[in-house]
Order: C-alpha cells, then structure tokens, then sequence
C-alpha cells in the first residue's frame, strides 16, 4: 500500500490500529516527516500494546529524531509485549529491539 491509502485509512478510522501503524511504519521506512510517523504509532502502541512491531518501529522513529531516553522504554515494552505470550508473535523482533538498546546506552 501506499502513504496516501494509509492516509485515508486514518481519516476514516481514526481509531484503527492498522491504518496508525501502516503509515507510521511507512513514514519511517520511505524517510517521511518523523514527527508525524512517531505521533501515529503512539497511536499505534496505545491501540494495541502487544503489538510488538509497533514499538520497534515507534523506537527507531524516536531514535532517528535523537530521544533515544523517550526510545529505551518503548522498546522494553516492546520485548515484555513479546515475551508476555500475550502478543501474536513478535518473539523473533526481540533479538533486534535488544540490539537497538544496547546502541543507546
């Protein structure tokens, strides 16, 4: 999909989690405005907070705007959401999220 069906998909439901994450997520892959992305997948995380991609993307969006002490504790709940078993999958994020950390420290 592109930005612009994400975009429409966040102005009909500005509630769904799929529409917040997708054009976060793009935003941050196709080098968009980061702020926007970063707003979007807060979204994201509060809708659905076991989503485990969504804090590692939410993460790299913080960390490529430099608030790496905002990113630290978005991507430990990322890993705790992963390893709760409360989230469908996630578990193979983990050791890339781990990574991440250790480059803020």
């Amino acid at each position: 999909m592109d930005l612009n069906a994400f975009k429409q998909m966040v102005a009909k439901n500005p509630k769904g989690f799929l529409g917040r994450y997708g054009l976060g997520n793009k935003l941050l892959q196709e080098g968009g405005n980061l702020e926007e992305a970063v707003e979007h997948l807060r979204v994201a995380v509060q809708l659905d907070p076991v989503h485990v991609a969504s804090h590692l993307a939410l993460g790299r969006a913080l960390i490529a705007l430099g608030r790496k002490e905002e990113a630290k504790p978005v991507l430990t709940a990322g890993i705790n959401a992963a390893s709760s078993g409360r989230s469908s999958g996630g578990v193979d994020l983990i050791p890339e999220i781990r990574a991440l950390l250790q480059t803020l420290v």
